[in-house]
């Protein structure tokens, strides 16, 4: 796969006659291309890994990308984005965009009405667009993307895990074991700009009390223990 990827990349970038308001760049995987910036968007077409894909633009932030593919356009995740820089290829990022001349770009009404006319689902824009912009009777669409959850016991001894990912690329998990009297509970939440945080808490019934640790996006952390009347 890395041996298609960097020919495909050498190919592209061999191109010198692509416009001076989109940049050259290769898919790092197989990954569909959306109608708008989230996975609440209609799949336009599926952008196959090491294919040569047209950058337009990206949103503020640098999360999704406006990209052309095989005479379609549409909307991947940067991280689906892989460009030329400084001589090496690397997947986008807001550092190697401002090098590579990638710009910030608004996804709009106007975007949808000039790509997606032809569309079967064209005339849903309120519904993909979100609750302010939402025709009276149609609901908008939701703010999870995917939901899950499992409990395993055995041995006296029991581990749940439940997880969620959000419209726009955060998602939460976490896990709790609970043993011989004591629980421990952790949970880790990442955003769609990177940031992450966790919060581990344990609970135990042979002192009763519970020791929390959290540590934020910055990598601070904060601890405390509490102990309840018996």
């Amino acid at each position: 796969m890395i041996k298609r990827l960097c020919i495909a990349i050498a190919m592209v970038f061999a191109m010198a006659s692509m416009a001076a308001a989109a940049t050259a760049a290769v898919a790092t995987g197989n990954v569909n291309l959306r109608a708008g910036p989230s996975t609440g968007y209609p799949v336009v077409t599926v952008v196959s890994v090491g294919a040569r894909i047209v950058a337009h633009g990206c949103l503020s932030g640098y999360t999704w990308c406006d990209i052309g593919f095989d005479g379609h356009r549409g909307w991947v995740s940067a991280r689906y984005v892989q460009v030329v820089y400084n001589g090496a290829p690397v997947v986008l990022s807001p550092a190697v965009a401002t090098g590579v001349g990638v710009a910030v770009v608004a996804f709009n009404k106007v975007y949808w009405d000039n790509y997606y006319v032809s569309y079967p689902w064209y005339r849903n824009w309120s519904v993909y667009a979100g609750p302010a912009r939402a025709a009276p009777g149609i609901y908008p669409r939701a703010r999870v993307d995917s939901y899950g959850r499992s409990v395993e016991c055995t041995d006296g001894s029991c581990t749940a895990t439940r997880g969620v990912t959000g419209i726009y690329g955060g998602s939460s998990e976490q896990t709790r074991t609970c043993a011989d009297g004591t629980c421990t509970a952790t949970r880790n939440t990442a955003g769609p700009y990177g940031g992450t945080a966790s919060r581990t808490r344990t609970c135990s019934r042979a002192d009763a009390s519970c020791s929390v640790t959290r540590t934020g996006p910055r990598g601070g952390t904060v601890s405390g223990t509490r102990f309840f009347r018996q």
